[in-house]
């Protein structure tokens, strides 16, 4: 079992790094797109503040929230390591396939779709009573989010852009894009600390809930603040790594994000990166895992509304909506499957 148990921590790693470089241009497509910085200087900015979330999260908020919402998304009875070791492996796969196709898929709800979707393979699916399998207080705001967050994104970045435009219409042009284009630094600095702080505690709460299941079945109960106690270097890893894998960047998605959803200039990245970092630290408050993904397309979506709604290219926003959509139920498809697999050799 500690093999296993090992095999887990190093996937979930693994996954953490993946995130990473899959969601990098969530935090610098505009960055890029808007040549503030080079590729290369976005991703080491973005890393530095997907780590610094780690201080944020646990010196000033306290606690992981997120990580806990995201252990006890499947109830306890029905969570053991090859549970979990399914659901990762799926999610890893899911990442992969979107990274390479350049889709910006969620990597929140592929782990979360997972996790569920091997753990209903446990309980032998809804027919055998694994309507009880899912921990419906923390997974339906989740669910929820999945519309909200985009939503929230949008409207926000659309008012600020119109505030912004009227407080600043009679500035001169060449300074105020000068100005924006230092402000967009803040702005993205901003994002990725929310990105941080929310993402890197997904794979802390997936490591959680597979060493509170070891820990349970050596006779030892242990909470998750008590996890998060014991195994300090969890949480700390998990900031560090997905810092690791923005360096990596994730340059499909950056010209998706940055290029194809509408053209912004730097003020409107500005609206866009506080819009959706403003979400971040207030989904992160209300411990409710949403995707980075989802809210900086919204926020951007938002942004391009402002000038007309023609100037968002609606059939690349429509295919991103079909693959939020599918993530959840997709992942859980492939976990179950994998979760049956696995069982046959162990």
């Amino acid at each position: 079992m500690f093999t296993l148990l090992v095999i887990i921590i190093v996937l979930a790693f693994i996954f953490d790094y993946i995130n990473g470089f899959h969601d990098a241009a969530n935090s610098i497509a505009t960055i890029v797109s808007t040549k503030v910085l080079t590729p290369f200087q976005a991703v080491l900015w973005a890393a530095i503040f997907n780590f610094a979330a780690f201080f944020i999260s646990k010196y000033l908020i306290g606690e992981f929230k997120i990580g806990n919402t995201i252990a006890k998304s499947v109830n306890e009875n029905f969570i053991t390591l090859e549970v979990i070791l399914a659901g990762l492996i799926a999610a890893i796969t899911w990442n992969l396939v979107t990274w390479w196709f350049g889709i910006p898929s969620s990597s929140s709800h592929t782990l979360l779709g997972g996790f569920m979707g091997a753990a209903l393979a446990h309980a032998g699916g809804f027919s055998e009573g694994g309507i009880d399998v899912v921990n419906y207080a923390k997974v339906i705001p989740t669910f929820l989010f999945i519309f909200m967050a985009p939503l929230i994104g949008m409207f926000m970045a659309f008012f600020i852009t119109i505030l912004i435009v009227h407080l600043c219409k009679r500035a001169n042009p060449y300074k105020a894009e000068t100005w924006f284009k230092r402000l967009q630094l803040v702005s993205s600095a901003a994002f990725s600390l929310g990105h941080g702080g929310n993402d890197a505690q997904k794979v802390m709460g997936i490591i959680g809930a597979a060493i509170i299941y070891y820990e349970q079945s050596l006779g030892v109960d242990m909470t998750f603040n008590q996890f998060v106690s014991e195994y300090s270097w969890v949480p700390f890893c998990s900031f560090l790594v997905i810092g690791l894998g923005t360096m990596s960047g994730g340059w499909k998605i950056v010209k998706t994000m940055g290029t194809r959803i509408t053209k912004v200039t730097p003020l409107e990245g500005v609206s866009a990166e506080t819009a959706g970092a403003i979400t971040l630290f207030l989904t992160e408050k209300l411990a409710i895992p949403v995707s980075t993904t989802h809210t900086i397309t919204g926020a951007i979506i938002g942004v391009g509304a402002t000038k007309r709604l023609s100037a968002v290219r609606w059939g690349v926003t429509v295919n991103l909506l079909w693959a939020w959509i599918l993530t959840i139920p997709v992942s859980a498809a492939m976990a179950a499957l994998i979760y049956y697999i696995i069982k046959f050799f162990i």
